[in-house]
């Protein structure tokens, strides 16, 4: 049997570049974690002034972007961190990371020869000050492409047709729009660009001293590349502005290694000079592989402010709502990935107003009713909703004819308000089967083949005692909150071991055998629910997403 073993006594770093923060993680040849730490961009690098990691532009409704350099003295900042807390820089053989999706930088033209000539005895951020065509970058947040969203989806045919083509219809946040609007209200900048890097990318760059690859997952997030063949679609590029192919460079498979370090960091912090990079990807697919999600079939639900399920399909089933990207770990799958506005601030929402703002009483409300809450649906939208694409607002009903046997034939009537202890069933119950009806309509089987659970709410054992049964599976959750960096470590210790083979080494390879002794373990958090119920479940979801659709034709944005 092949061996698959990592070198003993090497390391593997991952960074997360994110909206707020630049973190890192350290691995270990046996992926248990060594060391990690964090550079908070507003009060660790309080001279860029931003909130959140960001800048609202006030004269441009909607319009959100981060400082560039500000990511450049983070991951500076952040090495002379961990080189004082005494990490060894010339065991790391390899190193990965994570972006924030769809965070795009602009590089004036001469920028590649400023790269690959960085000197060690001055600062990153003081050599690249004027590297930029423009110093902002536009961040996920950003909401002010409407128009440009319209016209890319316009000129191939549709909403859906872009869809189909890229994985995902036009979205406000996608970095095709936002070069549009650059192509458009800033041509003297856009003539100026060379390259064009998504944040992953850009950290990349910096750390070869030359232009990286876009990886092809992230690069599913820009509504520019064509999904099935991973090549940028021409008739998209065409429409987003001229020349553009020429400014993104070639995409490369996540797996992939971009270069070896630049002398810039062998020199400065004394990393090994044979140490790879591995392409970076974006936040959402590094959690996906910090999750241990590797198969078709697994899910993982994140509940937190918003919430997020992200799972693994073999074949790629793109709708209007949601995301298919490839799959980060296995160039032959995908990942499908739905988000919900309405997470945890909604759910809190209904235990303040309905179970004395206590989680204590809203949990005992949840245990006190029965399952399928007696035929009562409720959508609860405390804000816009994104799946379904919903405005605020709040619609009960109760289904007449609800018996045990069937729910054939079910008819049902709009009311003001449930009692309290319906509120609290109807706002899980709606929030968990909107969740599997759409990951179903994604192609993701039912029942999956277990359920990763994260984020806040994964800590309150009622609430999943009614996932398990709505979804039917077992529910697990892993022991490390900051998946995003982790999962950027193991990427790439995935990278190095697939490059060392010289070929494609299934990721599940390196842990299955030894998965419980790691960094990765999972912990069995709630047995799959009463399996009477999943049938009668599977019915209700069927009702609910009918009356859903009734309401998207009615009130859709």
């Amino acid at each position: 049997m092949e061996d698959y073993s990592l070198p003993k006594d090497s390391l593997f770093l991952g960074f997360d570049s994110s909206t707020q923060s630049c973190k890192a993680t350290v691995l270990d040849s046996n992926l248990n974690i060594v060391t990690s730490d964090v550079v908070h961009f507003d009060s660790e690098l309080p001279h860029y002034k931003t909130k959140g990691g960001v800048h609202r532009d006030p004269s441009d409704d909607g319009r959100i972007v981060s400082p560039t350099l500000m990511w450049v003295e983070a991951l500076e900042l952040l090495l002379e961190k961990l080189n004082k807390s005494g990490l060894d820089f010339g065991k790391i053989v390899a190193v990965s990371g994570s972006g924030q999706q769809h965070g795009s930088v602009y590089w004036k033209k001469g920028s590649l020869e400023k790269l690959g000539r960085l000197d060690s005895s001055k600062s990153l951020k003081d050599q690249l000050n004027d590297a930029f065509s423009t110093t902002e970058s536009p961040v996920w947040m950003d909401s002010s492409t409407t128009a440009q969203c319209r016209e890319i989806e316009n000129a191939v045919g549709g909403a859906l047709e872009l869809s189909r083509l890229t994985g995902s219809r036009g979205y406000e946040r996608f970095t095709g729009p936002q070069i549009r609007k650059i192509f458009q209200t800033q041509p003297d900048v856009y003539a100026d660009t060379e390259r064009i890097s998504l944040v992953s990318s850009f950290m990349a760059c910096l750390l070869t001293g030359s232009y990286a690859s876009i990886d092809e997952t992230d690069g599913a997030g820009m509504n520019l590349m064509d999904i099935k063949e991973r090549v940028w679609s021409k008739i998209v590029l065409e429409a987003t502005a001229l020349g553009l192919e020429e400014k993104l460079g070639k995409l490369a498979p996540a797996h992939a290694v971009v270069g070896l370090i630049a002398s810039y960091f062998v020199e400065k912090f004394h990393f090994n000079k044979n140490c790879v990079v591995v392409q970076w990807s974006g936040d959402n697919p590094n959690s996906l592989a910090g999750l241990t999600l590797n198969t078709p079939g697994d899910l993982a639900i994140s509940l937190g402010t918003s919430d997020t399920v992200f799972g693994i399909a073999s074949e790629p089933r793109p709708r209007l709502e949601g995301h298919v990207f490839p799959n980060p770990v296995d160039p032959k799958s995908y990942m499908v990935m739905l988000c919900y506005k309405n997470g945890s601030l909604t759910r809190e929402d209904i235990r303040n107003k309905y179970a004395e703002q206590s989680w204590e009483t809203f949990n005992s409300y949840l245990e006190k009713t029965s399952p399928l809450n007696g035929g009562k649906l409720g959508f609860y939208y405390k804000d816009h909703e994104i799946l379904p694409p919903l405005p605020v607002g709040f619609h009960r009903y109760v289904l007449d004819n609800l018996t045990d046997d069937s729910l054939e034939g079910l008819r049902e009537h709009e009311v003001e308000e449930f009692d309290g202890a319906s509120e609290v069933r109807a706002v899980i119950e709606g929030q968990f089967l909107s969740m599997r009806a759409h990951s179903e309509r994604f192609g993701m089987p039912n029942p999956p083949k277990r359920i990763i659970a994260t984020g806040g709410a994964s800590a309150n054992q009622s609430i999943l005692k009614s996932i398990s049964a709505i979804f039917g599976c077992d529910i697990y959750t892993v022991q490390r909150p900051d998946s995003a960096s982790l999962g950027a470590a193991l990427r790439a210790a995935h990278g190095w071991l697939c490059n060392n083979k010289g070929k494609f080494i299934p990721i599940s390879c390196m842990y299955e055998s030894k998965s419980e002794k790691t960094a990765l373990s999972c912990k069995l958090l709630m047995p799959a629910g009463n399996p009477e119920l999943l049938p009668k479940y599977t019915s209700l979801m069927k009702k609910r997403i009918e009356i859903e659709d009734r309401l998207v034709q009615k009130l859709g944005r």
